[in-house]
């Protein structure tokens, strides 16, 4: 069950944006946005022109970026066959206790670009022949993520643009995105936003994302994909299942069915293993079991989501 389409999705929404110089016009007010923040859902009304003390996001002016290039582990089909040209962004706006890559996230290893170097990253994943634009932890980062399309939209950008988020996003930052973005691809990690409070330290994280995302849906719809089966636009999904249905799993994806589109394509991630923290914060001490994973599945099918992501690890095969 796969949406495709050859037209209209083939060019980027923000080519359209660019040629009617609005796209100039959303990095201005993106960068407006920046003094007194409110670019995700923290609301720190930081002015980050000036400083980033005070941010949560401990970003100022500038992206911090840990690396690019070439990603084959993603989504089929956001990698394809020639990979997701990833940027991934240093810092976050979240603080989960069992982060996987928390050396970049809560660290902030890298090294802050300016937003030229930053098109120029995204122009040279193009010409490396990679299938999109994939931006990695974007939500502290939306205006010079903005400012930089409109650089490399000039310069011949023309790859649809992921947004890769934790799913911690403003409606303001969403509607500066409105057009700009091709492909949501958000977290939805909690259906309690008191877990969300305990483990990854946000409060009613249950409530911006479910704005979020129905934001999401609204401007780009369900995953549709070319006749290769490449995502050209729409919304994906990703869920990670936690030990114990901490996450509250089944009131997620009741959501997911209910309020946004039982045809939503769906990551129901298997891969949770203790990283960072977690070893002070049980039961996240743990690794997700077999019959854990194979509950969230069934939970998936009783509300009726079966556009499910194919892929699942070795460790679930060997055991079936």
């Amino acid at each position: 069950m796969k949406a495709r389409t050859s037209h209209p999705h083939d060019t980027p929404a923000y080519l359209m944006l660019r040629d009617a110089g609005e796209l100039t016009e959303r990095a201005a007010s993106a960068r407006q946005h920046m003094e007194t923040c409110d670019l995700c859902a923290r609301y720190c009304r930081i002015n980050r022109l000036k400083t980033r003390q005070g941010a949560v996001c401990r970003t100022g002016e500038r992206a911090v970026v840990y690396s690019l290039g070439p990603h084959h582990g993603e989504e089929d089909p956001i990698r394809g066959t020639r990979g997701s040209g990833t940027i991934f962004f240093s810092w976050c706006n979240l603080r989960c206790v069992y982060c996987q890559n928390w050396e970049i996230s809560q660290r902030g290893i890298g090294h802050q670009a300016e937003v030229d170097e930053l098109a120029d990253m995204m122009l040279s994943l193009q010409q490396e022949g990679c299938h999109n634009i994939n931006l990695v932890s974007p939500s502290h980062v939306v205006a010079p993520i903005i400012a930089a399309v409109e650089v490399a939209a000039r310069k011949g950008l023309h790859l649809p643009l992921v947004y890769n988020t934790g799913g911690y996003d403003s409606l303001e930052a969403l509607r500066l995105l409105d057009g700009i973005v091709d492909i949501y691809m958000p977290d939805m990690k909690y259906g309690d936003s008191v877990a969300a409070r305990r483990y990854s330290k946000v409060r009613d994280y249950v409530e911006f994302n479910q704005t979020a995302v129905i934001e999401m849906h609204r401007q780009v719809g369900d995953l549709a994909m070319d006749d290769r089966g490449i995502a050209q636009r729409g919304l994906l999904i990703r869920h990670l299942v936690l030990p114990d249905n901490l996450a509250r799993t089944d009131r997620v994806l009741a959501f997911i069915a209910k309020h946004v589109s039982p045809n939503t394509y769906l990551n129901l991630m298997d891969q949770y293993h203790p990283c960072y923290r977690a070893a002070k914060n049980p039961p996240l001490d743990r690794s997700l079991t077999l019959e854990e994973y194979q509950r969230a599945r069934a939970t998936a099918s009783k509300y009726g989501l079966q556009r499910l992501d194919a892929r699942q690890s070795r460790r679930w095969l060997d055991s079936w």
